[in-house]
This record gives C-alpha cells, structure tokens and sequence, in this order.
C-alpha cells in the first residue's frame, strides 16, 4: 500500500511540473501565465511563444501522462493505482505545488494518461475531439468533446469500472477547468484557433 500511495504522490508531483511555465521562462524571461489566456498549457504556449515550443510542450505534458501510469503499474499493487495516478498528474498539472497552484487544463496530459489506460478507446474519442477541432476551429470545444466521450467509450469498450469511473473524474475535471470557455461557446466570443486573442483561450 504504501508504494501505492508513493506512487499517487509522486505522479502528482511530476504533473506539477509546468512546461510551459519553464519554457516560457527560459526563452523569454516571462510568466506564460501573465500573457495570452493566461493558461499554463499547450494551447497558450502556442498564442504566446510560436509552434515550436507548443509543440515542445504538448509533448511533455503528454509525457508526464505517460509516465505516471506505467510508474502506477511499477510500484501499484492494484488497478486503481495506475488510474489514480494518472488523475494525480492531471490535478498537478492544473494546480501545480511548484507554481502556487495556478497551471494549466489538463488535456495533454489526460491524453497521456489515457492513452496509456486504454489506447483504442481513447484513440475513439480523439478521433472525434480532432473532428470537432477541425470543422470548428474550437480547440476548447475539442477537449471537452473529448473528455465527456471518454467514459462512454471505455464503457462501449467493456473496461474495467475503475477505468471508466477515472474516465468520469476526468471529465469533471476538464468540465470545471473549461467552465469559462462554455460560456464563451455559448455566447459566441470564444477564440478560436488562429483567431485573433478575445480573452482565455483553449485547452491543453
């Protein structure tokens, strides 16, 4: 049990760790977090310092997904562990202990996690996130797409429950951190992608 909960701790603790915090720090001396949407993540990254460290950051957050499961298998000593470190990182990249708890949405590193959980069913789910991405231009529309899809295609996968009810709290949880950006789909000011900056922005 107690590897079990050491491995909780330090997926949150490596979710905490905010790229685009880093990075933005590094390559312009600033709080991402001061500019753009004002969004530790991917999306912001992109609005504030180009492609390239987007892209950077994307693939780190996703990394850090990754990372917490296969180190929730490595040291869990039941399913849950896994599913409840993925969630760990997830919470430590929104509210990151390393940047008095002010990060990002948590997508990318859901599709860590996610993926590692249960590649088809995720890849279902992205499938249709990217669509909506697509045809809408809504980043933030795609990543809610995605989340709430998630549950119901473990579900229509036949996983697990612990893997479907962590699916649940991953849609909470981007809900909640999306709030904000409902309101602006439903008010018709939400930016989107390539738009010009209206006010907070998207997803990971």
């Amino acid at each position: 049990m107690f590897t079990s909960l050491l491995a909780v701790v330090i997926s949150y603790l490596l979710g905490s760790i905010s790229f685009s915090i880093l990075l933005a720090r590094w390559l312009r001396k600033i709080d991402i977090r001061q500019h753009g949407s004002g969004n530790a993540g991917a999306t912001n990254t992109l609005r504030v310092l180009g492609k390239g460290p987007a892209i950077a950051v994307f693939a780190l957050d996703v990394a850090k997904g990754i990372a917490a499961i296969l180190l929730g298998r490595l040291l869990g000593d039941a399913e849950w562990v896994p599913v409840a470190s993925g969630l760990a990182a997830i919470i430590g990249h929104n509210w990151p202990v390393f940047f008095r708890f002010k990060g990002g949405k948590g997508i990318a590193t859901t599709i860590g996690a996610v993926a590692m959980w249960a590649f088809l069913p995720s890849l279902a789910a992205g499938i249709v996130a990217i669509l909506t991405i697509v045809f809408t231009r809504y980043v933030s529309l795609g990543s809610i797409v995605f989340a709430i899809l998630l549950p119901v295609s473990f579900a229509v996968f036949g996983l697990d429950p612990v893997y479907i009810w962590g699916a649940v709290a991953i849609t909470l949880l981007a809900v909640y951190r999306h709030r904000k950006n409902i309101v602006k789909l439903y008010k018709g000011t939400e930016n989107k992608l390539g738009g010009s900056k209206k006010g907070e922005p998207h997803g990971a």
